[in-house]
């Protein structure tokens, strides 16, 4: 996005202006702090500036993108990040209602939304600790960049660091809500068919791609929305640095 810049002595005479007409008749400190709010409106974002106010959006937003779905049913109810059924075990499927049991996929998909949902939370320290270790370069780059530019950072930067951290929480999600023992039983029926083909498959990196791909997602839309809508600067650096007079 470009930056629309003003001219500092330009926004002085506006002021100037503003004090001078009738409109404004004493100068008591509440009009003082109006004039002192326009020309900092105006004035050009420092770099401590740019870089405060992008920090703070991508904390705001990722904060927000975890809440989003690390919560029960934040990915299953969800049609836009709902984790389907691998469709290598689509034999297993077809397979399993022929013979009545096609309710065990159902738990199975349920499961691994289920996994998927506990397991996000964990993610915030990493995305605090991105954030924190940000150089000025990289903040430039997401601030002057498209609406996602932050998203695709991070997906280049921490997706291996994700998996790393996410796996032993999918691991151990994927016990508790009973997802390795319906996986099991699923492909033990599965196998007791005959003249069906073996089928090897790591559902866990399923379950964990996944989950990361649903969480950038959302960070995607906060990131827009931080960009483009006033209601979502909650904060009054995140309004001093997108706001209408700072961006273009």
């Amino acid at each position: 996005m470009n930056r629309q810049r003003y001219d500092l002595s330009t926004a002085k005479a506006l002021v100037f202006v503003i004090f001078s007409s009738g409109l404004l008749i004493s100068c008591n400190s509440d009009l003082l702090k109006q004039g002192e709010d326009m020309l900092n409106q105006y004035r050009p974002l420092t770099e401590d500036e740019i870089t405060a106010g992008l920090k703070e959006a991508l904390k705001v937003g990722t904060e927000r993108a975890v809440d989003q779905v690390g919560h029960q049913g934040g990915y299953y109810q969800d049609r836009a990040i709902h984790i389907p059924l691998p469709a290598k075990l689509q034999p297993v499927q077809d397979a399993l209602v022929k013979i009545g049991q096609g309710h065990y996929l159902a738990e199975l998909e349920q499961g691994m939304n289920r996994a998927a949902e506990v397991a996000a939370p964990k993610a915030r320290a990493l995305f605090v600790d991105a954030i924190r270790q940000m150089s000025w370069q990289d903040v430039k780059q997401i601030y002057d960049g498209p609406e996602d530019a932050a998203t695709r950072y991070f997906q280049k930067t921490m997706t291996p660091e994700l998996k790393r951290t996410m796996r032993p929480v999918i691991d151990d999600s994927l016990a508790q809500v009973g997802v390795v023992q319906t996986y099991d039983r699923v492909m033990d029926r599965y196998r007791a068919i005959p003249f069906t083909p073996e089928l090897n498959f790591d559902l866990n990196d399923y379950v964990i791609q996944h989950g990361i791909d649903g969480m950038f997602y959302y960070l995607a839309k906060e990131e827009a929305a931080i960009r483009q809508d006033p209601a979502k600067r909650t904060t009054e650096i995140l309004q001093r640095v997108f706001g209408p007079a700072d961006r273009g």
